[in-house]
């Protein structure tokens, strides 16, 4: 199939340094594929960018329903970005529902590609619309334009043997095809995807594409457009292989990665919960590199299996969500009894109970450092970022093996499943950290429950002989680990259990602020507000303000030197996705600084334009 543009040359070509497009519509007209699809030829063509895909909890909402909208939102730059922008520059809106439930971000002036052929009067009343949009004159400030989608796909795919309702199911193509156009985008890299996709459903994989090189032609053909845009290479990322990916994609490599540079197997004990099933899926695909995954029948049996493989020798690790990690607080709590290596992934979603399944919050960091019976201190981390979550989870297995007990790393749906271009490491610049098990009884004897300096006990594979000892949940006697109701002891190992996690600061490195060393305010974050953050902070930075950013990867327990740090600033804003988390945490370690808290609890992530709206006022208030 060819993609010359015989009359490209009599449009102009418009070039941008970044634009935001949103895709929307039904759950079943594929737009998370759509959006996927473009932001894989951008990260082909050497843009940055950031994606945001936003989709429904139900599985099946009511077609045409506002329930059942799902959107795809995809920034591409030819400078380096660290969000997928607050409002998008197109919305391609397949139904009115998708309409009405967008529009109200899209910038004024912004572009509207509405799919007529869904817009009946039917139509209409799916998506409670007492009127028509596109006729009621409420679109006025944007430029729409008009497109039968569905009538250019049954056109475009006359003769095909797929049914009318097949063919209407590529009518997502079209819509890929038809933006590639207007922004100067290649068909190669989607008609490769779609060969290797229906490779055994040719009836499909020519439809598809005829459907994809037909919106294409549609640009050329059809007077729809005034004009064409482009968005050059980065060229401000430093330089390597790069690839997009995901965020739980790059979380279970990192995992992969983190056991391999221990020298141990890693074994995945699950049970699917949204938004984590990735993690275990992804997990499943790496058989070749010997990962063991098992799918439990509840959350309680996957963390126990877990347990048990590190037991075994293995690194066992854990995915879950919110109400998963509640469910598994007990068995988190023998691990931390036990004093094995486990990592429990906690990929945040909006609560409680079920909640917003498919949203993202950061509410659940009290319940990961305080969320256990009794006093059970486990070491928690954050990724903030797709990328950053594979380094991050490297992070975690150092800390579970290097320390001998469980790390919950923090993720969330907007990083999990947002995507950005991510650098490949070296292999060979990766470091190691391989673990040593004990083979035999040291001189003396063998104790199980002797510290070395991180305060870490011996790991011991059961069946090793002379290493047999006694492993349970009830309280355990210091070094010979035999079962002791003593109050003296039991307070010796509390406190011991307690000073070996808050050692892992002297491990962990302090974090710089980005900007100037002291100022007016201090912008702190951790988790999925990096990006948002960073955009932020840069705006007023450029406007001549003493503002500075920070992010903490290690949120528990918290690293040294930062109360030096705080106290350079006038104020610390702590914008956070619930209803000031940290912010309570870090006034009750440093008191003497001036925490302010920006709550956000809407399952969406902050927008660039409101924090720098914060930190404004903020810093007017301070004159």
């Amino acid at each position: 199939m060819s993609t010359t543009r015989a009359s490209n040359a009599e449009l102009p070509l418009q070039q941008y340094e970044n634009v935001v497009i949103r895709f929307a519509g039904d759950s079943g007209d594929g737009m998370q594929i759509t959006g996927n699809q473009f932001t894989h030829t951008a990260a082909v063509l050497g843009n940055d960018l950031a994606t945001f895909p936003d989709f429904p909890a139900e599985i099946r909402a009511p077609a045409g329903t506002k329930p059942g909208v799902s959107g795809f939102q995809v920034r591409f730059s030819s400078s380096d970005i660290h969000t997928p922008g607050d409002q998008p520059d197109v919305l391609v809106a397949m139904n009115p529902a998708a309409l009405a439930i967008n529009i109200k971000d899209l910038k004024p002036g912004g572009i509207v590609i509405a799919n007529t052929g869904q817009f009946a009067e039917r139509d209409l009343a799916k998506a409670g619309l007492a009127s028509n949009p596109l006729t009621d004159g409420s679109l006025k400030a944007f430029r729409v334009i008009e497109v039968d989608i569905n009538q250019r796909v049954k056109e475009a795919l006359e003769g095909s043997p797929l049914s009318p309702k097949e063919v209407q199911r590529c009518k997502n193509f079209y819509t890929l095809g038809l933006m590639y156009w207007l922004y100067n985008r290649p068909l190669e890299n989607t008609l490769k995807w779609l060969g290797e996709k229906f490779a055994s459903k040719p009836d499909l994989r020519d439809a598809n594409q005829k459907a994809l090189q037909a919106g294409f032609n549609a640009g050329d053909i059809h007077e729809l457009f005034q004009g064409r845009y482009d968005v050059k290479p980065c060229t401000s990322m430093p330089p390597g292989t790069y690839r997009n990916i995901m965020g739980n994609e790059a979380l279970a490599m990192g995992l992969v990665a983190g056991t391999e540079l221990a020298g141990l197997t890693l074994y995945c004990g699950s049970y699917p919960i949204t938004p984590a099933s990735g993690i275990l899926e992804q997990l499943a695909s790496y058989k070749n590199y010997g990962v063991l995954t098992f799918q439990a029948e509840d959350e309680i049996a996957a963390i126990c299996a877990a347990i048990g493989a590190s037991y075994a020798g293995h690194l066992g690790m854990t995915s879950t969500s919110g109400p998963g990690m509640a469910l598994k607080s007990e068995a988190m709590g023998l691990a931390v009894s036990l004093e094995l290596p486990l990592v429990i992934v906690d990929v945040q979603r909006g609560g409680p109970s079920t909640g917003l399944p498919t949203k993202t919050e950061q509410a659940d960091l009290l319940q990961a450092i305080f969320g256990r019976n009794s006093e059970a201190p486990i070491p928690v981390l954050a990724c903030s970022m797709p990328a950053d979550a594979f380094e991050t989870a490297i992070e975690a297995c150092r800390i579970a093996v290097q320390y001998m007990t469980p790390v919950i790393l923090l993720s969330d749906g907007y990083i999990a499943n947002g995507s950005e271009p991510w650098r490949l490491p070296k292999v060979e610049e990766l470091q190691r950290f391989p673990v040593q098990f004990l083979t035999k009884a040291p001189e003396g004897g063998f104790l199980p429950y002797a510290r070395d300096a991180k305060r870490a006990r011996p790991w011991v594979k059961p069946g090793t002989p002379g290493l047999e000892h006694r492993i349970g949940g009830i309280e355990k006697s210091h070094l010979t680990g035999n079962i002791n109701y003593d109050p003296l002891n039991h307070e010796f190992m509390v406190r011991m259990r307690n000073d070996k996690v808050m050692g892992v600061r002297d491990s962990i490195p302090t974090p710089k602020p980005m900007g100037p060393d002291s100022g007016d305010l201090l912008v702190l974050g951790w988790g999925s507000t990096a990006g948002s953050i960073a955009s932020a902070v840069e705006v007023v930075q450029a406007k001549g303000k003493k503002v500075a950013a920070m992010h903490l990867p290690h949120v528990w327990p918290l690293p040294k030197g930062l109360d030096t740090i705080f106290a350079r600033y006038k104020a610390v804003l702590l914008p956070e996705m619930n209803l000031g988390q940290m912010a309570r945490i870090l006034r009750s370690e440093y008191p003497g600084v001036n925490f302010v808290s920006y709550p956000k609890v809407q399952g969406q992530p902050f927008f660039t334009a409101e924090l720098v709206t914060k930190i404004e006022e903020l810093l007017q208030t301070k004159r």
